[in-house]
C-alpha cells in the first residue's frame, strides 16, 4: 500500500515519517521549502523521551504525488480543505481511500464534496512541533482516530506506534476534540507553553468557561461527546476550576506535556499565519446560531486572537479571565 500525506507540515511529517520508519511506502506532499529540511532524513521524538530516526522520505510539492496512492492522509489546515480537494481530485486513483486528519468538525464533508468521493473523518489527538532540520516532536499524549472502514492498514499504523482507533460514528470524537482544542486560543493569547499555561488556575478557568459554553450547546443539540481522556468530557470544566494543588492531584496527566509544547494556534501567531479560528471557536458560534443562542466566551476569544494577529500581545491569566468574564 502506498500512502500519500498531503499537507506535510508538522503533523503530516510526523505521521508520515513514523509510517515510513515502520516500513510503509510513503510520499510526503508539501511546500518546497520543507523538502530541503528533510533531505537528511527525519528525527521523530516524543514527550516520553523516545526517538525514531527515518531515512529521507520521498517528497514532492504537487498533488500529482498522490497519483499512485492507495491511501491519502489530508493534514492541511482547515481553511485549506477546499483547495486541497480541488488539487487532489484529478490525481486520485479510483479505489484510493482518503482520511481527513484535520482540526474541526466539517473537513471530511468539505473534502468529499470537492473530490466527489467518500472521505473518512479522522482526528489527531496529540500536538506536534516542527523543530527544524527534519526534527518533529510529539509534545502531548493522544491517539489517532478514524471512521471505521475496510482496507485500512491497521497493522502498519500499529507497528509505527500510532494505532488507529476506529469508530462507527466519529461525531462524538470530533466534538470532544473540538472541546479540547478550545484551549488553543487561550494558549496563543497566554504566550507561554501549554504546561505553564495549564498550571495557572485563571487560565484554566478561562478554558472552563469556553468548554462549559460548548457543553451547554451540545446538550441542547443532543450531541454526545466521546471520552478522550481519563475524565468524561462533562467533568473537565469542574476539574479545571480546582485550586492548583487539587488540580495537580486529580488531573496530573493533563500536565504530562513537553515543557516547550505550544498550541498550533500559538505557532500560527508566532509565524504570522492566519489562526485556525473558524474551525474551532467559530464552530461553537455556528452551533449557537443554529440553536438561536449565543456563544459570547468563544466570540470573545476569537476577537482577541484576531487582534493579537495584528498587534501581538501577551495576556496575563487574570487579565484574560476578566476580559472573558466581562464578555
Amino acid at each position: 500500500m502506498r500512502i500519500a500525506v498531503f499537507g506535510a507540515g508538522a503533523v503530516g511529517c510526523y505521521i508520515g515519517g513514523r509510517l515510513a520508519a515502520a516500513g510503509g511506502d510513503v510520499v510526503l506532499i508539501g511546500r518546497a521549502r520543507i523538502a530541503a529540511e528533510l533531505a537528511q532524513g527525519l528525527v521523530l521524538s516524543d514527550y516520553h523521551g523516545g526517538s525514531v530516526r527515518c531515512d529521507p522520505v520521498p517528497f514532492v510539492d504537487g498533488a500529482e504525488g498522490a497519483a499512485r496512492a492507495d491511501l491519502v492522509l489530508v493534514c492541511v489546515k482547515s481553511p485549506g480543505s477546499e483547495a486541497a480537494a480541488e488539487a487532489l481530485r484529478p490525481h486520485l486513483a479510483t479505489g484510493a481511500q482518503v482520511i481527513s486528519f484535520q482540526n474541526g468538525i466539517r473537513n471530511a464533508e468539505v473534502l468529499a464534496g470537492g473530490m466527489e468521493r467518500p472521505v473518512l473523518a479522522g482526528m489527531v489527538g496529540f500536538n506536534v512541533a516542527a523543530q527544524g532540520e527534519g526534527r518533529f516532536h510529539q509534545g502531548t499524549q493522544g491517539d489517532l482516530h478514524v471512521a471505521a472502514a475496510p482496507g485500512l492498514p491497521l497493522d502498519l499504523f500499529a507497528r509505527a506506534g500510532l494505532p488507529l482507533k476506529t469508530h462507527a460514528d466519529m461525531g462524538p470524537v470530533l466534538w470532544a476534540k473540538l472541546m479540547l482544542n478550545l484551549n488553543n486560543a487561550i494558549n496563543a493569547l497566554s504566550g507561554v507553553p501549554l504546561r505553564d499555561q495549564l498550571a495557572q488556575r485563571d487560565f484554566r478557568r478561562c478554558l472552563a468557561l469556553a468548554q462549559s459554553e460548548l457543553l451547554m450547546l451540545c446538550a441542547q443539540a443532543g450531541q454526545p461527546l466521546a471520552k478522550l481522556s481519563p475524565l468524561p468530557a462533562a467533568w473537565i470544566p469542574s476539574v479545571l476550576r480546582l485550586p492548583d494543588p487539587m488540580f495537580r492531584a486529580i488531573a496530573g496527566s493533563m500536565l504530562r506535556i513537553d515543557p516547550l509544547a505550544r498550541s498550533s494556534m500559538a505557532d500560527d501567531l508566532a509565524l504570522g499565519r492566519a489562526p485556525e479560528l473558524d474551525a474551532i471557536n467559530g464552530e461553537v458560534g455556528r452551533l449557537a446560531t443554529q440553536l438561536c443562542r449565543e456563544a459570547p466566551v468563544n466570540a470573545c476569544l476569537t476577537a482577541l486572537v484576531r487582534d493579537a494577529a495584528v498587534t501581538p500581545r501577551r495576556w496575563e491569566a487574570t487579565e484574560l479571565l476578566s476580559a472573558i468574564t466581562a464578555a
